[in-house]
């Protein structure tokens, strides 16, 4: 299978200089030229299949023997080797939790299954490989244990200064071997803004083998649609028949992953992206134009995106028809009070502990189902990271309730090791170039 640019569908590579390049020249992003639908009659059962079967139907589907399904299998065991659990808190309120893997955040899918298909795609290669994320808090700490010495590769990752928890920031640094980390000055905007100029550097690329671990890589996008599957398969059992996700969007790669997923017949019947005051595309949903602006930093830091680059992949699975992806596609906007807000509602009202991240989805869909009658499917809102991460956002009494996951003490002990840099490419590049 080809994989076309988003900017120009005449510009095809295959999988793996997809996987490699990351980028296409005219700075658009891969899509593949056909997505497939699942079998109808693994959809009818998918409650009878566990996640592994699940993710390895959907993953076999969308790239049509690209890997060999002896290897893909091993890849889907490897990356998906914790769960990705549905729970009620109402008979048509549920939480997906997508925080149990090691970085405790949802981030560990596609980082786990891109380094494997990497890895898998670089065999017989002897270049090093650098891999290059920029990150707002999660998907750094997430590549960085995805690669961790995995022979034949080095990632640099890039972080915002002062924009990331003091948990994140210990994810982010504290690896060594193949792992390093710069704090620059900036934005989430600006580190992203670095990468993408590295991507389209001829020359820099003549010296090194560069490729992205961000969302912008189609390997990191194709494993975030099978929490989708899983989830519905979870509710499927609980007797639902089409579901409502609200998904907490920064970048927008999560919920592409899940428009992704509905192309390729999974029956979801409403998307609502969950937005803080980064309201790119709720401005954009409710009526204005699509402008990107400078991220605003808030609680849920994951978030702070202004100018999203998958929104151009959602676009795209609606070939450019946003009429009909407005009708599909609800948002809305709320700010770090309502945020607070929406974790002491959790809280009082379930007695459930939610990260910032997921309090703004959890506030969206609440919205969502007070503007609609029909209340005939299952609501499900994305937990996208562990509470732990973000010890600012909770009373004394909350924080001392969460459970702590294994690891995070050893973590907090570990010593950080960065380099700070200020906004410059040049300067960057020429990290790249002499280290």
């Amino acid at each position: 299978m080809n994989f076309y640019s988003t900017k120009n569908k005449d510009i095809r590579v295959s999988f793996k200089d997809a996987v490699f390049n990351s980028l296409p020249e005219d700075r658009g992003l891969y899509m593949p030229e056909e997505i497939r639908k699942v079998d109808p009659l693994f959809l009818r059962n998918i409650h009878q299949y566990s996640f592994p079967e699940i993710a390895f139907e959907v993953a076999n589907t969308l790239l049509d023997g690209e890997i060999n399904k002896e290897d893909l299998k091993k890849i889907i065991d490897e990356t998906l080797n914790f769960d990705a659990p549905v729970r009620l808190l109402e008979s048509n309120l549920a939480v997906l939790e997508l925080f149990h893997g090691p970085s405790y955040a949802f981030k560990d899918f596609g980082a786990r299954f891109m380094s494997r298909v990497m890895s898998y795609l670089a065999k017989g290669n002897n270049q090093l490989l650098d891999v290059l994320v920029a990150t707002s808090g999660d998907t750094g700490g997430a590549v960085a244990l995805g690669f961790l010495g995995v022979p034949g590769t080095r990632v640099t990752i890039l972080y915002p200064k002062g924009k990331v928890s003091e948990v994140q920031k210990q994810q982010l640094t504290t690896n060594g071997k193949n792992i390093r980390a710069i704090e620059l000055d900036g934005t989430f905007d600006d580190c992203q803004e670095l990468v993408k100029k590295a991507f389209n550097d001829k020359e820099l690329n003549q010296k090194m083998q560069l490729t992205s671990a961000n969302s912008i890589n189609i390997a990191r996008l194709i494993p975030q649609s099978f929490y989708y599957f899983y989830a519905y398969a979870q509710l499927r059992a609980q007797g639902a028949e089409e579901v409502v996700f609200s998904v907490p969007s920064g970048n927008f790669g999560n919920i592409a992953a899940g428009v992704l997923a509905r192309k390729m017949g999974l029956p979801i019947k409403h998307f609502v992206a969950a937005n803080n005051s980064n309201d790119t595309v709720f401005q954009f949903l409710n009526g204005g134009e699509y402008t990107p602006k400078a991220s605003v930093q808030t609680l849920s830091n994951a978030m702070d995106v202004g100018n999203p680059s998958n929104w151009e992949r959602i676009v795209d699975l609606y070939n450019g028809d946003t009429d009909s992806l407005k009708k599909d596609m609800s948002s809305f906007r709320f700010n770090d009070e309502e945020t607070l807000e929406g974790i002491k509602e959790l809280f009082d009202k379930y007695g459930y502990i939610a990260c910032p991240h997921t309090a703004v989805a959890y506030n969206a869909i609440k919205a969502y189902n007070n503007a609609n009658t029909d209340s005939n499917y299952a609501s499900v809102f994305l937990s996208t990271a562990h509470p732990i991460k973000f010890p600012e956002a909770f009373t004394k009494e909350m924080y001392e309730k969460i459970e702590a996951p294994e690891g995070t003490l050893e973590l907090a002990q570990k010593k950080q090791k960065f380099l700070s840099m200020k906004n410059s490419y040049e300067r960057f590049k020429a990290y790249l170039v002499e280290s």
